[in-house]
């Protein structure tokens, strides 16, 4: 309850603070929950934490309690549930109260939503506020469809979380907690500069599109112990994760957890996902496997030892022997072995694997695997397993994976923009589709055109495609099949049978705190960068060329990687200009962009008027660079840059 203050007018605003215990207690305030009695139980979110409350004698439903709850014992105080602006409130809204463990200097950002159907007073429901995550508790009173408003703390001034929306929330997609304790996917979608977008705009169709894959496995009918495994693309919107690990927490929901340390700086991530990892390893007295394998035919052998061993067994400890050799595993021997294997695995002449069509540094998969190796599938499927036991033991592969696929080991969303690193030509082809008036001159049916080794193969991309001309009323339609073409079907098996290997080892659901820049750290660990070598091979364009790293700006911006970016930032960094955070065995003069030519890191200025933020192109290994004022704004969007990229803003 709050007093207002002498000679304060309704519509004025005040402050208030809830009061702290000095022995470690926080004071809350926790609306009854409708149909509960005095003496029963309910329960309360407090910083992502469920506490149970019993209901004090003549309270009733609608009513506040004031609970005392300990202060955090790591030594983070709990954050206090933020009270309303009694100037914002309006007839028929009804205040909120969230659920929220963050605490922000720069105050408070008012939101409004509907509450959902079915969701009555007192219950509690999730939603996407200003790309949060927030538990929100339904007001006494308020009924589905009314509107409530809350605060979130923010980090930023209005005017730039504005901004922020409008230059980075194109496509953006952000995974959200239902009420059946699964993660979704959704999108921020509807107005733009403060119009409604037209579902019937090309480009803003061309934009929205986002599928995410679906492994489904099931018992076979002949054999119970053996499971079969389907793998299809379904719109972004109807996937769905499970937040159970049935080894974890006696298999109850991860979902607190997972919500919370999908929020917090990478270094926490990995430290949580350790110790989840080490609740599902299997300890040595328990068993442990040993492979054996020859240094002339490691490959093969390598395959044949790791297919060879049963799913549960894929979480025991590894010791690696090469035959011939002297030498007991204390990590040395199984850091060999991962590197060589994992290069033999990823290298070109071995047919499984080609070079992205932008970026010679990441590996995708070759269509035409299967003609070159008979054994291709059995191959990719140990690719898995090497893969998450390479994640499962902290070791590091020899080999960069083209975004698409980190984003199918997540279940992220695949946009049109991922069929770039797959196929540059189709998807600058795409582009050119949305803006043409009409779509008919460029003669195109539903079929695509395959090299085979030598021979042209004609692929339908629909039942009788070569018959079915591309017009402006089907070519959404069109882009789709592409899509769905390019970044799973040409290749699905071979994707099926690495996805089924790596989650042998790995439960898909810890990954969920992780973005895909952030799996290829984890997968390739982070590269030893030459400073040095970094600078003497960087062009400057456009106001930076006449002085070049005399400039001002880009001095700020040597000074910043230098001083103020750790090992993750200038991996970060690498990734958000060149597509990945790998560096050519022969330095920056060896970067290429997608012709196969030398490409340096070029670093080329834009007025700020046209973008405070920085852009990236990573065809060309080109960051465009605002002609900043102060090297204080330079840190703060170069640094917010790198970080929100990775979730899937879109910032060209």
């Amino acid at each position: 309850m709050v007093r207002c203050p002498p000679g304060i007018r309704p519509g004025e605003r005040i402050v208030v603070s809830a009061p702290r215990n000095s022995q470690g207690t926080q004071a809350y305030m926790a609306t009854v929950p409708h149909g509960v009695r005095s003496g029963e139980q309910f329960p309360v979110l407090v910083n992502n934490q469920q506490l149970m409350v019993t209901c004090p004698p003549g309270v009733r439903p609608g009513m506040q309690v004031r609970i005392m709850v300990p202060t955090s014992r790591r030594g983070t105080s709990l954050s206090t549930p933020q009270e309303m602006d009694p100037s914002s409130s309006s007839s028929g809204s009804e205040n909120a109260r969230v659920n929220s463990h963050m605490r922000s200097p720069f105050g408070n950002q008012m939101f409004e939503v509907n509450v959902p159907q079915g969701v009555r007073s007192g219950q509690a429901f999730a939603l996407i506020a200003n790309g949060q995550r927030v538990m929100v508790t339904c007001p006494a009173n308020a009924r589905p469809g009314q509107k409530i408003r809350f605060q979130l703390p923010i980090k930023l001034s209005s005017d730039e979380i504005q901004s922020i929306k409008l230059n980075y929330q194109k496509d953006g997609w952000v995974r959200c907690l239902s009420t059946d304790l699964t993660f979704h996917w959704i999108r921020s979608e509807g107005e733009v500069d403060g119009q409604l977008k037209d579902s019937r705009d090309l480009t803003w169709a061309f934009e929205r599109i986002a599928f995410v894959r679906e492994l489904r496995s099931s018992a076979t009918v002949s054999s119970k112990s053996k499971v079969d495994h389907s793998l299809q693309l379904v719109p972004a919107k109807e996937a769905s994760l499970s937040t159970v690990v049935p080894a974890i927490n006696n298999g109850t929901s991860l979902a607190q957890e997972l919500s919370r340390y999908a929020a917090m700086p990478f270094q926490h991530k990995e430290a949580w996902f350790r110790q989840q990892i080490a609740k599902i390893q299997v300890p040595w007295e328990d068993g442990h496997i040993k492979i054996n394998v020859r240094r002339e035919n490691l490959l093969q052998d390598s395959m044949e030892a790791t297919e060879s061993i049963t799913q549960g067994d894929m979480r025991k400890i590894f010791r690696f022997e090469f035959i011939s050799e002297p030498g007991v595993d204390a990590g040395g021997v199984a850091r060999e072995w991962f590197q060589l294997v994992s290069a033999l695995l990823f290298n070109p002449d071995f047919a499984l694997w080609s070079y992205s069509s932008i970026n010679q540094m990441c590996m995708q998969i070759n269509p035409s695997s299967g003609v070159a190796n008979d054994e291709h599938l059995r191959y990719f499927h140990f690719t898995g397993r090497l893969l998450g036991k390479a994640l499962f033991d902290r070791q590091i592969v020899a080999g960069h994976l083209v975004r698409p696929l980190y984003k199918h080991i997540l279940g992220w969303p695949v946009t049109v923009a991922d069929l770039e690193q797959l196929d540059a030509d189709t998807y600058a082809n795409l582009c050119k589709l949305k803006d043409l008036e009409d779509v008919e001159v460029c003669c195109l049916d539903f079929t695509v055109t395959e090299d085979h080794w030598g021979t042209a193969q004609t692929i339908e991309l629909k039942s009788d495609g070569a018959n079915c001309m591309v017009t402006n009323r089907n070519v959404d339609e069109y882009i789709q099949l592409q899509m769905r073409y390019r970044l799973l079907e040409r290749v699905k098996e071979q994707i099926k049978a690495l996805l089924v290997g790596f989650y042998d080892v790995i439960p898909e659901a810890l990954l969920s705190v992780f973005d895909f820049q952030e799996l290829e750290l984890l997968l390739c660990g982070l590269p030893e960068i030459d400073i040095e070598d970094w600078k003497r091979n960087t062009e400057y364009t456009g106001d930076y060329e006449r002085k070049g790293a005399s400039n001002k700006v880009v001095k700020w911006f040597w000074e910043v990687v230098v001083d103020e970016f750790d090992e993750e930032h200038k991996a970060r960094l690498l990734q958000f200009v060149t597509g990945t955070s790998g560096v050519p065995a022969q330095g920056f003069c060896a970067l290429q962009g997608n012709d196969n030519n030398i490409r340096k890191f070029t670093i080329n200025s834009i007025p700020e008027a046209v973008s405070v933020f920085p852009k990236a192109h990573t065809c060309f290994n080109r960051i465009d660079l605002p002609l900043y004022e102060s090297k204080k704004k330079l840190t703060k969007f170069l640094t917010m840059a790198i970080q929100m990229e990775a979730t899937g803003f879109d910032i060209d």
